[in-house]
């Protein structure tokens, strides 16, 4: 009778434990579904779906170990799920909304991160996966490589690929180039 209560004390503390954790990553993982879906109720949907499986999975974590790459890896694997879906995307406007979109946007210091947000979709999602993760997210490359299932050496291309793409599209768009040649020049040094 003692060992069961024991028992089933320190597994209810082991479940408080793996929800605080959970909840702890909320907010980063939240910031790494909307960079990766674009949109604010597609990035819901995903940190909620992949909440709900590491709940079901939670058993396969193990514990003591950091939860971020495993929980990373959830939702790529749902997001890589979700993208081999065909999807026939769907909004409906209320007539409030619809003035407002019809509205022009004023003019303001925005283009930039417009163009950015533009560019980093305009990445291949293997690209930007690995970008979203290191730079944003700020995880090792290990951690990525191990959250991705792929080789620490693709991690390293994938990312130099990924930062000379935006740096083009960047260029190409007006947006850090024009802000480049407004402030004061790099010196190539050799």
């Amino acid at each position: 009778m003692f060992g069961r209560k024991a028992r089933l004390e320190r597994q209810q503390r082991e479940r408080q434990a793996d929800e605080q954790a959970m909840l702890a990553c909320l907010p980063r993982l939240r910031r790494y579904a909307r960079a990766l879906t674009g949109e604010r109720e597609g990035a819901d949907d995903l940190v909620q779906d992949t909440l709900e499986r590491a709940w079901q999975k939670r058993d396969s974590w193990k514990r003591g170990a950091d939860m971020r790459p495993w929980l990373f890896a959830i939702m790529h694997n749902l997001h890589a799920d979700q993208r081999r879906k065909p999807v026939l995307n769907t909004v409906e406007l209320e007539l409030e909304q619809a003035e407002t979109i019809a509205a022009p946007a004023p003019a303001t210091d925005q283009g930039l991160a417009l163009d950015l947000e533009a560019a980093l979709q305009a990445l291949p999602a293997e690209q930007r996966e690995v970008l979203l993760l290191v730079v944003l997210e700020e995880m090792r490359y290990e951690d990525v490589a191990v959250t991705l299932g792929i080789p620490t050496g693709t991690v390293m291309s994938r990312l130099s690929r990924a930062r000379e793409r935006l740096r083009h599209a960047m260029d190409g768009a007006g947006g850090l180039g024009a802000l480049g040649s407004a402030g004061s020049t790099l010196k190539v040094v050799k």
